[in-house]
């Protein structure tokens, strides 16, 4: 079986994998903008929402359309403290599920992964069909999907990056890493066409999805498929190929599992992964709340619905394919990553996000623009980090030829960008109630403080 062929066909698989992921990622973003809205605008319904209805007239107040619990005046804290037990529960899951893909088969690790996404994603919608007004019923959801959706990126980025090596890993890997921003997209347009009679089937369909995509990977995916041998990551044969004869003349290789201190002492560890803590912070604000956003501001409300709104943030997700592709070449062809990360950081952190708070609403093609543009900037860097520097990082020379090292140290510093992930967007639910330029504020000081991290990194490329 020629190594061509598992190579590109463990690039769809995988591909196809991690976008479902991201596709059950994204519906509360769309949804928040119908658990609270504004109600004087819209005609009296009592039997608005299915199931029972909690007591207290809210017709009298115009929160009658409003979802319970969203219907109060701190509906913005509560939406940040559901996306902070999503985002947390990842972020301290992940340090944990990048030492256990190390030692399981990952087969199995993301096929079960991705079912119990699947069930954890329906389980939120189906608090809309049962009548659900408990906080603490949508908290356990997000708690329990975020911990499963850790199955994702240390299992993907292991499989890929054993099978292709250094040269052009910058231009696969990010083209391979616009699973996130397709995700994205059709995460959004599924969530929108439900979100406007039926908000539950904005969860429930992409649960689906995601659950069926776990039973294909467990057909498709073989254990071999998953191999974690140095010889792959060099381009030959993997051993689980060979003959009995070949297999008995390949070198022996340390490969035992690193231990997390093992892992953070390898070169630019560290660095990226603090820098992927405020790039993800940025990133996952605009992932997060973006839909809301643009339905909710002055700038948009009276134009956009929630459906309109959620359709037009996959511009950003759209600018993110070609940002993640771009920094990919830039940094194959300069083979220097952290000044490609610098670069683009640089950027999006000052001039960029003034433009797109100040010149958005100018006109429409203005915002699609700014909207491509951002999103270019934004997840340039971000998926140049998680994707081609940490597969270098979890192959670097100092390990040796060890191989399996590859699922810890992406977990660390994609766990460490999580933290990041985490706080961004539970602190624009609680800055937005002042103004959403202390939010872009907020987002020009963290891209600032993700270039600052690689200035060390930066300094040594130039120098060598």
């Amino acid at each position: 079986i020629s190594i061509p062929r598992y190579q590109y066909s463990m690039l769809i698989l995988t591909f196809f994998c991690y976008m479902t992921y991201h596709l059950s990622r994204k519906p509360f973003s769309v949804v928040k903008s119908e658990l609270h809205q504004n109600c004087t605008k819209l005609p009296f319904n009592s039997t608005f929402w299915p199931g029972d209805k909690p007591s207290g007239n809210h017709s009298k107040n115009g929160t009658w359309c409003d979802f319970p619990p969203f219907d109060k005046s701190n509906y913005k804290g509560l939406f940040g403290d559901l996306d902070s037990a999503f985002l947390l529960t990842y972020a301290i899951g992940m340090f944990f599920s990048g030492m256990i893909a190390e030692r399981v088969s990952l087969r199995y690790f993301l096929s079960i992964g991705m079912i119990l996404c699947g069930i954890f994603t329906s389980m939120f919608g189906l608090g809309y069909f049962g009548g659900i007004h408990s906080l603490a019923f949508y908290l356990v959801s997000q708690v329990l999907n975020g911990l499963t959706q850790t199955s994702g990126w240390p299992g993907v980025v292991t499989c890929v990056g054993n099978w292709f090596g250094k040269q052009r890993r910058g231009l696969i890997m990010g083209i391979w890493n616009s699973h996130t921003s397709f995700g994205n997209i059709l995460g959004s347009v599924i969530a929108s066409i439900f979100v406007g009679y039926s908000w539950g089937l904005s969860f429930i369909v992409p649960g689906i999805i995601i659950a069926t995509m776990g039973v294909i990977c467990f057909l498709l995916m073989s254990n071999a498929n998953s191999t974690s041998e140095s010889d792959v990551i060099n381009g030959s044969e993997p051993t689980s190929y060979n003959s009995t004869d070949d297999s008995e003349e390949q070198p022996e290789v340390e490969s035992k599992p690193i231990g997390f201190i093992g892992a953070l002492r390898i070169p630019g560890v560290i660095e990226f992964s603090l820098c992927l803590l405020f790039a993800k912070l940025v990133s996952y604000t605009f992932l997060f709340w973006l839909p809301f956003y643009l339905k909710s501001t002055s700038k948009y409300e009276s134009s956009l619905n929630a459906t309109m709104a959620g359709l037009m943030s996959t511009l950003f997700d759209i600018g993110g394919i070609f940002g993640g592709i771009t920094a990919g070449l830039l940094s194959d062809h300069s083979g220097a990553c952290a000044t490609t990360c610098s670069l683009m950081l640089l950027y999006v952190s000052l001039p960029q996000m003034y433009l797109f708070n100040t010149y958005a609403s100018v006109s429409t093609t203005v915002s699609i623009t700014l909207l491509i543009i951002t999103g270019a900037f934004v997840n340039g860097p971000y998926a140049l980090i998680t994707t081609a520097v940490s597969a270098d990082l979890g192959t670097h020379e100092v390990l040796k030829g060890n191989a399996k090292a590859l699922s810890t140290v992406t977990a660390i510093i994609d766990g460490t960008g999580s933290i990041g992930a985490a706080i961004g967007p539970y602190l624009t639910g609680v800055i937005s109630k002042t103004g959403w330029k202390s939010v872009f504020y907020m987002l020009i000081a963290a891209n600032f403080s993700a270039m600052i991290l690689l200035l060390r990194l930066v300094k040594k490329e130039v120098v060598e």
